[in-house]
């Protein structure tokens, strides 16, 4: 249980940091402090500063021109991350760099370079310690394709991440090399990347196919019902089969909002988010 504690310059630093980071309060409060102070510390500095403060922006040398960023409802850091790329580019920056440990931020990362300007470079520094590695994430975007870049995020979500479940068993690499094998499944993932009202059977039909060949390499089922059928009786482990069709299109529609709603509109400092508890 977390202890609410007020926030300012002349208070001594918590003792215990995972019990201030579980009040949200706090954080807020803290984040809020700190961008004040790094934008008072730099104010007589030869540097360009834009910086998060709650829905608004802090900039030095005052701009005009901020309206890509501020005001601003993202929730979470890794898309308002993107905003901030978008209107660095916008401002004639062509190399850019995140820092970051998540590997949300780099999936987004490789999309958004996929609307960049040609000769633009986004980096990211990742990892921490001896798995620290700068990527490229311009150089992914052309290797993936255009399509396949964007469709990203969505694969991100569909084999899980921070608030969608992932398939027991079946990781990413697993994942990527049925994509491989599976091209129309790009087409369904840009579908869902447009934050369609509801999910069209063709879509559902192209990953109850994917989700099949996960379970199963050689399976000729296009049904994940019968396949789960086909593979208990191989098999014979609940645990080893896939998912119903009734829990396979609440995943799917928790990938949507998630890929599609929340990551699609990224670029966008006001998203008009649906309700989950109506989109699930």
């Amino acid at each position: 249980m977390g202890v609410r504690r007020r926030v300012v310059g002349s208070a001594s630093i918590p003792g215990n940091w995972q019990n201030f980071l579980r009040v949200d309060s706090n954080k807020k409060e803290l984040f809020k402090f700190l961008s004040e102070v790094i934008a008072t510390s730099l104010f007589n500095q030869d540097k360009e500063l834009i910086i998060t403060h709650d829905e608004k922006v802090l900039t030095h040398p005052p701009q005009e021109s901020i309206d890509l960023l501020a005001p601003c409802t993202h929730e979470e850091a890794d898309t308002r991350m993107m905003l901030h790329v978008a209107h660095a580019s916008q401002n004639g920056h062509s190399k850019i760099m995140i820092r970051t440990v998540d590997t949300d931020v780099v999936v987004l990362a490789v999309s958004v370079a996929n609307t960049l300007p040609e000769q633009s470079e986004l980096w990211l520094a990742f990892g921490t310690g001896k798995h620290f590695r700068y990527l490229a994430a311009h150089e992914i975007t052309t290797l993936l394709g255009p399509e396949k870049a964007s469709a990203l995020p969505m694969f991100h979500a569909l084999t899980g991440c921070d608030t969608v479940s992932a398939f027991v068993g079946h990781g990413k690499r697993t994942a990527w090399a049925i994509w491989k094998s599976l091209p129309e499944l790009t087409n369904a993932l840009l579908q869902l990347s447009c934050a369609p009202n509801d999910i069209h059977s063709e879509i559902m039909d192209n990953i109850q196919r994917f989700v099949i060949l996960m379970y199963d390499r050689t399976s000729t089922c296009t049904e994940v019902n019968t396949a789960r059928r086909k593979i208990f009786a191989k098999k014979h482990s609940v645990e080893r089969i896939p998912p119903t069709f009734a829990a396979l299109i609440q995943h799917v529609r928790r990938t949507a909002y998630q890929g599609g709603h929340v990551w699609g509109q990224s670029l966008l400092p006001r998203p008009l988010l649906p309700s989950p508890i109506e989109w699930g």
